[in-house]
């Protein structure tokens, strides 16, 4: 029986959500096949061992701390004073944004030569940035829906510029932290007050700021499992209890979803198709999820993000997804597990590595 660390919590703004994430993901692979170990990261980046997410959400903290020994790439569990190995035979790291999503375990995970679920440390990388991933996909012809993009140190210089800049794309217009997901820090703006308020809020989370031009739109999802050849779910639909789908409408309102989406079968073979492409073309591995607007009059279906660790709680869309296109909990779970140990089998293989 494969030993499987699901990692949570971590240091990021999407803490909590991540706790929730690995109440289902433990779930999932209590199923006979695996041995499902939970591994807490706290807000200050410490390890623990043996705390369930139930227990760790109540306290904090808490758990035996963890270390790991570099030499025989093990993590070391500090009990009663003495060191205990804790064999892994893959990681699953159901952390979102900073520290988790965006390339930081993968790396240190492909030092110690340990198999994860998830795409590699570039992709990672390259999805996470909102900016560098839309900047990416528009260059390879991808319909991307009008943004602009800053940093901090530009808004604090020439305010009066990004403010035109951003004001040229019309009315209203989403501003979002380059670098979180889970709809954190992201607000509406109907007016130049508004914008500027936003973007400041958006600042306390990124010092990279993106800037979209809002659009009436069915806000369209498709899972992605696979390597590859990746594998594309039908189309959900999300209806926002709010003007949008906010961090509270995705896990504490509980915006309803339609599953499939109500758009003909052309736009759903059409978001299926750009949804594996766009995984593709940010070289992208095992998990994603890609959403999508798509505006009825013009019939355009534009691409608005990939996350590469979306949530994975029970009412999340990425599990919803793949279970109604015909994967059962057991068959999600094994899949991949069994994704990441063949892509890390088959990067061993070449001669420059290990």
């Amino acid at each position: 029986m494969l030993n499987v660390a699901v990692v949570y919590g971590g240091q990021s703004g999407e803490h909590e959500v991540s706790i929730q994430s690995a109440k289902y993901v433990l779930k999932l692979l209590k199923n006979g096949k695996y041995n499902p170990i939970p591994v807490a990261i706290d807000k200050q980046g410490r390890w623990f061992g043996d705390i369930t997410p139930e227990k760790f959400e109540q306290n904090g903290n808490g758990g035996i701390p963890l270390l790991f020994n570099l030499t025989d790439k093990t993590l070391i569990k500090i009990e009663e004073g003495k060191q205990i190995s804790l064999d892994i035979d893959v990681f699953f790291p159901v952390l979102h944004g900073p520290y988790g999503e965006d390339g930081s375990i993968q790396g240190m995970l492909d030092m110690l030569d340990i198999p994860y679920v998830g795409s590699e440390v570039l992709g990672s990388a390259v999805a996470m940035d909102k900016a560098v991933s839309k900047n990416i996909l528009e260059n390879k012809g991808f319909p991307v829906a009008p943004y602009t993009t800053f940093k901090s140190h530009t808004w604090n210089n020439k305010q009066q510029i990004i403010i035109e800049e951003c004001e040229k794309l019309g009315y209203p217009l989403f501003i979002k932290p380059a670098n979180l997901g889970s709809s954190v820090g992201i607000t509406k703006a109907k007016d130049k007050k508004q914008l500027i308020e936003s973007i400041e809020f958006a600042l306390l989370y990124d010092h990279k700021i993106v800037v979209e031009k809002g659009l009436t739109a069915k806000e369209i999802e498709v899972s992605i499992i696979g390597n590859e050849e990746p594998i594309a779910s039908t189309t959900g639909e999300i209806i926002p209890t709010g003007e949008f789908y906010d961090y509270e409408a995705k896990y504490i309102e509980k915006s309803s979803t339609t599953i499939p989406a109500n758009v003909d079968d052309t736009v759903t073979n059409q978001a299926q198709k750009l949804a594996k492409e766009a995984f593709l073309a940010l070289d992208l591995k095992g998990i994603s999820r890609v959403d999508f607007f798509y505006e009825e009059k013009a019939d355009k279906l534009w691409i608005n993000e990939i996350n590469t660790m979306p949530g994975f709680t029970p009412i999340s869309m990425y599990p919803k997804l793949l279970i109604a296109s015909g994967f059962t909990e057991d068959k999600l779970a094994d899949t991949l597990v069994k994704l990441a140990l063949k892509r890390h089998k088959s990067k061993k293989q070449l001669k420059g590595d290990r």
